[in-house]
């Protein structure tokens, strides 16, 4: 239907070139640009998710998996990642690009707004399994959850009204996990505007979910023994910048990307 659009405005401009012979050379190029421009819209092929996928695993495997046999062959007897990272669904903030983790470095746990429920073995079944796994059979050494500049996540949960009133089916009961960041945001920072705000609650956000993770009987005895530690970030893709904290908060300089 689309094309059949592109196709009757292409013949009516040209009719119309052909019959309006007083029309002025200025306005006769303008049409004719116009019918250009129509023209190789309706030409541009349209996305091939399959293509997508098969040319993006042949520049895979023949610049990374084929230049890397040692890698791929310890691979395939098994993993020991030294991370557990938790990090946003958003396709801005691939943790892999950002820090770039070869494949086998980290343990990767992606959702909206990289946030860490409490321990639930009936509601939050999923994540329990994922640190369950990571902690006790991988026997990762460093839990990362990582936080992002412009997250939809955080500005959802920033947009929840006072009284609770939901408007989708999951979204925002899950980013309720970290409403009590959003009421400290909204107490100690109310004299900032909407988006400073959103900000703010992006990084308080991952101290929540710091101390959710503590619930988890398993992560409570590791960081108490010193065999794991638990480091918050922030992600800013606007900037440029990345920033991380350990458990206590005490804040690392901002590096620069």
């Amino acid at each position: 239907m689309a094309n059949d659009t592109y196709e009757e405005a292409i013949e009516g401009l040209k009719k119309l070139l052909s019959e309006k012979n007083e029309l002025e050379e200025v306005a006769a190029a303008k049409v004719r640009q116009l019918t250009a421009e129509l023209a190789g819209a309706a030409e541009k092929p349209a996305f091939d998710p399959v293509e997508r996928i098969r040319t993006g695993f042949e520049h895979f495997k023949k610049e990374n998996y084929e230049k890397n046999p040692e890698l791929y062959g310890a691979l395939a007897k098994g993993q020991s990642p030294k991370f557990l990272v938790f990090a946003c669904s958003d396709s801005r903030v691939c943790p892999s690009h950002v820090l770039n983790f070869q494949p086998g470095e980290a343990f990767m746990v992606r959702n909206i707004a990289s946030m860490v429920p409490p321990f639930d073995q009936k509601k939050y079944s999923g994540m329990g399994a994922a640190i369950e796994y990571a902690v006790i059979h991988l026997k990762v050494e460093n839990i990362l959850v990582i936080g992002h500049s412009c997250c939809g996540g955080i500005k959802g949960l920033m947009s929840i009204p006072d009284d609770g009133t939901t408007q989708s089916d999951f979204i925002e009961e899950w980013v309720n996990i970290c409403k009590v960041a959003k009421s400290k945001v909204q107490t100690e920072c109310n004299t900032l505007d909407f988006t400073e705000q959103c900000t703010q609650l992006e990084k308080e956000a991952v101290n929540v979910s710091l101390g959710n993770l503590l619930t988890y009987p398993y992560v409570r005895e590791a960081v108490v023994k010193n065999a794991i530690s638990l480091r918050g970030a922030h992600y800013d893709f606007v900037k440029g910048t990345f920033e991380h904290w350990n458990l206590d908060y005490n804040l690392s300089p901002s590096v620069s990307l």
